[in-house]
């Protein structure tokens, strides 16, 4: 960001998107503080990083759409203790809630990148894509730039915050995989043959 200004923020929180450990709550607040300090506009510091969420979460986008539904359905029969049936719920899902779950998703810690994937994978129409990842990248971008700006430099208190905010989202994530886990063991079943009958069927 000293480097090359607003566009530098924009190019770390493209990154953060690709590379999740790459925290956008430091970087954020901290263009904020910049924006406070004179050193960068803060509009400028808003349209940026939320250009940089736009083209993380498309890049993403197409992997998904390059990977493509079949090759989906073909990792999962060889995962353990993951069937078809599982994705195809998902599909399900995402069919009727898309929309909602690309808006809100990046609002929300570790969904904020993979949710895009989906959204490839299942071909959401790009245009439709893009507004809802911008308006989405745009509240959550705005939010937390301009809590770094009016924090001054108590600006890492907002990281401090939303690292709990994190947290609580990992446990309710590691808890869900826990639950997953302990469901399929006990109904124990083979995905791949389950899909090899149906393929038959047809």
């Amino acid at each position: 960001m000293e480097t090359l200004g607003a566009p530098g923020a924009g190019l770390a929180i493209a990154l953060e998107n690709l590379f999740p450990p790459l925290p956008s709550e430091v970087i954020l607040p901290l263009a904020g503080f910049t924006a406070s300090q004179g050193d960068m506009n803060l509009y400028a510091a808003v349209v940026w990083t939320t250009i940089g969420s736009v083209v993380g979460a498309l890049a993403l986008y197409w992997v998904g759409a390059l990977l493509g539904r079949e090759r989906t359905l073909a990792i999962a029969a060889k995962l353990p203790l993951v069937k078809v049936e599982d994705i195809e719920k998902t599909e399900a899902w995402f069919t009727r809630h898309g929309t909602k779950a690309v808006f809100f998703g990046r609002m929300i810690p570790i969904f904020r990148s993979l949710i895009s994937v989906p959204a490839g994978v299942e071909r959401m129409p790009v245009t439709t894509f893009l507004v809802l990842t911008s308006l989405g990248s745009l509240l959550w971008n705005t939010a937390f730039v301009l809590a770094g700006y009016f924090l001054g430099e108590n600006w890492h208190t907002v990281s401090d915050y939303v690292s709990l905010y994190s947290k609580g989202v990992l446990a309710v994530v590691a808890l869900g995989v826990v639950g997953f886990v302990v469901v399929r063991l006990l109904r124990p079943g083979n995905g791949s043959r389950r899909a090899s009958r149906r393929d038959r069927r047809r």
